[in-house]
């Protein structure tokens, strides 16, 4: 038993590709946690889809020991850098006391960078700011230690310097975390309590609770209790996260560890609940802040049968996946799936992806929206989640959409490209604040609707990849939207219904049009495809029906012979017309080429 004043909970925040992976993957070998026959790159992204983007999406904790003079536990959560991830960071922070502030250093410091850190200093963290990548002939350590002064406040002396992939410097932080960051609070004589931080599902041990205690001690076979859910079960085995599972026989006071719950039950395990053991009546810990989504969209099983292994698959990501929320949904045309709302683009590409490889579905995903404030006649307040939900414009009084602060971290040779993407998607200009001699953060307002779907790609393309992006919901503000409707073979399709800014719904519509051109096979009839606002048609494209060849056959002769079997298709071709359109099938990829601008 290891005492608690030699116990140190920390998590590593920095901005997305700045090596924080990678040095997780050194601390771990050089403290031993992880044989060297079984080290690989990424060892914490467990997913198939972190190591395929080189991306974290989960939070993921492990358990090391280091000796200085004695010898110490250290508890690392490695967290994700991208903004859609941002409530996987904020929880982590909530279960430790320091955290390791990296910064690229050929990069220096980004958006995102700046985003953490405030997060950091909201939780009251003691940050250790650290330099990455040391050993690239790109790095400027002497511009990047300047920016960090300037951003923090600190020494350059407490400044430290590591290379993720050689493991220079990495002993030296390690003592720097023992020294810098304190012990866990909390008291081994109270009540057990401990706060859930993530969880997740596994097919043998049901749902897995990861937890930070607080007080007390929980121990193998002892009865437990969730406050919020007020569920019961047995504790069947819990112990540390090295980074598999390390079964103990207690959870000690300040530790990191896990707890197999026995509950099948995924709605009886809440991230951010407080469990207590069975009978003792302590107070619930403080939660954690309950995300907003940014973005809807329908995701909706391309067969009817397979609706309830979606529901099944969407309940296991929602338990390791607190930001994602869902409630059911009908529509007409795709039948029964659900509405589901997320952080962002990314996060949306993940979830879908998350459901078609590892619960094998064909899944239909509609235009993805932003939540609107729609005041109807009478000024009641109606919340849109999605286009289909939008009322008659008869009825409308004002629509408000969500206004974001938006902060971008750019080279000053940038400034002007920067600035004339930002002015085209309807931002406010705010401030300019220098972060060195070379770099600045510009911060603008904009409409959400305008940061989440390609913002981020553009701002690369327009700075050759060197700006990056954080930004913040800061309230609603009056728009002037409409429901733009699809029509293919003059049929409505709702999955296709989009709001959009009136001035902007023809070019809007002609896009989409263009790119269902290129998605939709061609059939044996002409296939209309329309952009309407309401019975208005704004926009309209024609995929020309496919010929078949009826004159193969023909080996010679006169040409009238020919004639006639030409004559005789069109008649054909005439009498299907006649008869009304056929039923197109829209693939998935339609639907997913429209996502993107």
């Amino acid at each position: 038993m290891i005492p608690q004043n030699r116990i140190r909970n920390f998590c590593i925040i920095a901005h997305i590709d700045h090596g924080k992976s990678t040095l997780a993957d050194r601390l771990l070998e050089i403290t031993g946690t992880v044989e060297k026959r079984k080290m690989q790159d990424q060892i914490l992204d467990s997913m198939e889809l972190e190591r395929e983007k080189g991306i974290t999406i989960k939070l993921a904790p492990a358990r090391m020991n280091w000796k200085k003079s004695d010898t110490y536990i250290l508890n690392l959560i490695d967290t994700p850098g991208h903004v859609d991830f941002n409530y996987e960071v904020s929880r982590s922070l909530d279960s430790v006391e320091g955290a390791v502030l990296l910064v690229d250093a050929t990069q220096g410091v980004q958006a995102q960078t700046i985003g953490n850190l405030y997060f950091a200093l909201e939780h009251n963290l003691t940050i250790i700011p650290v330099l990455n990548k040391i050993d690239l002939p790109a790095a400027d350590i002497p511009s990047c230690t300047n920016e960090l002064v300037n951003l923090i406040g600190c020494r350059p002396e407490e400044i430290l310097l590591v290379s993720g992939k050689t493991g220079q410097g990495v002993s030296g932080l390690l003592d720097a975390i023992i020294e810098r960051v304190p012990s866990p609070q909390g008291s081994a004589s109270k009540p057990a309590r401990a706060v859930i931080f993530d969880a997740r599902y596994d097919e043998y041990k049901g749902v897995v609770a990861y937890v930070r205690v607080v007080d007390g001690l929980f121990g193998k076979g002892d009865k437990m209790h969730m406050k919020a859910t007020a569920a019961e079960s047995e504790i069947l085995e819990l112990g540390a996260l090295r980074p598999g599972y390390a079964p103990t026989e207690q959870l000690e006071t300040g530790q990191i560890g896990y707890i197999v719950t026995g509950f099948k039950d995924l709605s009886a395990c809440r991230v951010g609940d407080t469990v207590s053991l069975a009978g003792s009546d302590v107070p619930a810990l403080p939660g954690y802040r309950e995300v907003k989504p940014m973005v809807y969209a329908g995701i909706f099983p391309k067969e009817g049968s397979t609706f309830e292994r979606l529901r099944e698959a969407i309940g296991k990501l929602k338990l390791s996946d607190a930001a994602l929320q869902f409630e059911p949904e009908h529509s007409p045309a795709l039948g029964y799936g659900f509405r589901v709302g997320l952080l962002g683009m990314l996060h949306l590409e993940i979830i879908t992806e998350r459901l078609e490889r590892e619960f094998a579905l064909d899944l239909v995903v509609t235009v993805p929206s932003v939540v609107y404030h729609i005041y109807v006649s009478g000024h009641e307040m109606k919340v849109i989640k999605s286009p289909l939900e939008m009322p008659d414009a008869s009825h409308i009084d004002r629509i408000e959409e969500p206004w974001a602060t938006v902060d971008m971290v750019t080279p000053k040779d940038y400034i002007g490209a920067v600035m004339q993407l930002a002015q085209e998607r309807k931002g406010i200009y705010k401030t300019t604040d220098f972060l060195s001699d070379e770099r600045v953060i510009l911060r603008y307002e904009m409409p959400l609707s305008a940061v989440i779907v390609d913002f981020y790609d553009s701002l690369k393309s327009v700075s050759s990849g060197y700006a990056s992006l954080n930004y913040d919901l800061i309230g609603y503000r009056q728009a002037d939207v409409i429901r733009l409707n699809i029509l293919v073979a003059e049929e409505s399709v709702e999955a296709l219904s989009m709001l959009v800014y009136r001035n902007e719904a023809e070019k809007v519509g002609r896009r989409v049009l263009e790119k269902l051109k290129t998605s939709i096979p061609k059939a044996m009839f002409e296939i209309k495809l329309q952009a309407a606002i309401g019975g208005k048609i704004v926009a309209a494209e024609r995929i020309t029906p496919m010929r078949k060849d009826v004159t193969a056959k023909l080996y010679g002769g006169d040409v009238t012979r020919k004639n006639k079997l030409l004559d005789k298709q069109k008649k054909g071709k005439k009498k299907m017309m006649a008869m009304g359109v056929g039923k197109v099938n829209i693939p998935t990829d339609a639907y997913l080429n429209v996502l993107k601008r």
